[in-house]
């Protein structure tokens, strides 16, 4: 890491973990550790709009863009791909920053957290957009990379056909490491920022809107993250309890439950928030706790068993330490949670997620805000056979989505390809053994229609 050029605080933080794996720790946390929470409701709050206009003067937006998007069969900055009218999440995300700097006469100035591989593309989808950057401040600080560890002997692995692969991000709870590293964070303090809101780049509904940057100013806490209610999509994704030790919040992922516990993460009743990824924080609380334990937060350890070429099954296990941005939860005393609506959570981890946002499902309004105008988000299950991959999916939609705005849920088994204006109504299920093709114009309804 040190012949790599890695900030000599990422390498001890990686050391940390390193000295954890050595020891055994797996990163779980048991059931029986944990409460369930209750939270409050942002539509409850009463945030005054000066307090909320006052609040977004102070307030840096930064945006996680690390991810290549390879799960979907991309090479590039997952961030880059189109999602509506021409316009990729880059285009979406500047948009609505410069939409909101115009109304609230506010800098928010506008940082991308980019991994190694992700660096180049962005800044160049992003030249177009030249009053984007704000003086002073970089558009960009990269996040840390460490080895990818032999799940036998935890030593580096080596790749030499590609060695890129032998190095991975160490999660986005990086974010933190690489903010001091980079000083970055000296830079938004000294440029006189109080917060700092951060967020996804695949989530467009994670908008610094004003109302939330003033319910986290009022609030006094140091840290807070949005949740939503968890859904059964969200059976199989993380969520926030009280740990009994202490009564400090965590946030507890897939990664971190044992098999015997399985049953109580996806129970909806008992863990019913999960985490928007949209996080709160003062600036100076994070200064002056990366100062008091230097520059390592400490944070719980996923550990992660991948192939060492994700593309080839064949090629040897390795462990991948990571962390979680949320979990810093639990290291800041006072830190909270706020349910927000569905709409702040709009993440596109797979394809089924990308054909609803290119749906009419949602409008873009002037302010590039994303409008849900269906009754609700339809559930959508495609054939990964077929439309698991960026570029299969869409040679099955060359005309765009169909219209699902009175879909409630899309199920493909088989390969199907889409003519232009297509509507579906209502639950419909679509299932073959050999190629077809829905005709343009026609109506698939379904039971519920």
């Amino acid at each position: 890491m040190a012949d790599a050029g890695v900030d000599p605080v990422a390498i001890e933080t990686f050391a940390h973990y390193y000295r954890l794996l050595e020891h055994g720790e797996t990163g779980l946390i048991a059931e029986a550790s944990i409460a369930p929470v209750d939270i409050e409701s942002l539509a409850d709050a009463d945030v005054p709009d000066d307090v909320a206009a006052e609040a977004i003067q102070h307030t840096a937006i930064i945006k996680l863009n690390g991810g290549l998007g390879t799960s979907m069969g991309m090479d590039r900055a997952k961030s880059l791909l189109c999602v509506r009218r021409g316009l990729s999440f880059l285009d979406i995300i500047a948009r609505q920053v410069l939409h909101l700097r115009e109304k609230y006469d506010a800098p928010l100035p506008l940082l991308f957290m980019n991994s190694f591989r992700t660096s180049e593309d962005t800044l160049e989808a992003l030249a177009r957009y030249e009053s984007l950057p704000v003086a002073g401040l970089p558009l960009e600080f990269l996040q840390n990379k460490e080895p990818k560890l032999l799940a036998k002997g935890l030593t580096p692995a080596s790749f030499p056909k590609d060695p890129d692969l032998e190095w991975c991000p160490p999660g986005h709870g990086d974010v933190y490491t690489a903010l001091r590293g980079s000083g970055v964070l000296a830079q938004l303090i000294e440029a006189g920022f109080r917060h700092v809101f951060i967020s996804n780049s695949d989530n467009l509904g994670a908008v610094p809107a004003p109302r939330v940057a003033g319910w986290f100013a009022q609030s006094g806490a140091p840290f807070a993250i949005e949740a939503v209610r968890r859904t059964n999509q969200d059976k199989k994704g993380g969520h926030f309890a009280r740990r009994k030790a202490d009564g400090r919040l965590v946030l507890r992922e897939t990664a971190q439950t044992a098999k015997e516990d399985l049953a109580a993460l996806a129970d909806l009743e008992r863990h019913k928030y999960t985490s928007t990824n949209n996080i709160w924080i003062d600036l100076h609380a994070l200064r002056d706790t990366l100062d008091q334990r230097d520059g390592v937060l400490g944070l719980p350890m996923i550990r992660n068993t991948k192939t060492l070429d994700p593309s080839d099954a064949s090629t040897p296990d390795v462990i991948q330490i990571e962390t979680a941005m949320g979990a810093a939860i639990e290291v800041f005393e006072g830190a909270t949670l706020v349910e927000v609506g569905r709409d702040r959570f709009v993440p596109v981890k797979t394809t089924n997620d990308l054909l609803i946002l290119r749906s009419d499902v949602y409008t873009i309004g002037a302010d590039f805000v994303l409008d849900l105008v269906a009754s609700d988000v339809p559930y959508v299950d495609l054939d990964p056979a077929h439309y698991k991959l960026v570029g299969e999916f869409d040679k099955r939609f060359p005309e765009g989505a169909p219209s699902m705005a009175k879909a409630s849920s899309l199920r493909i088994a088989g390969d199907f390809t889409f003519g232009h204006g297509v509507e579906i109504v209502g639950d419909v299920a679509l299932d073959a053994r050999t190629a077809q093709r829905v005709a343009a114009g026609e109506t698939l309804a379904g039971d519920g229609s």
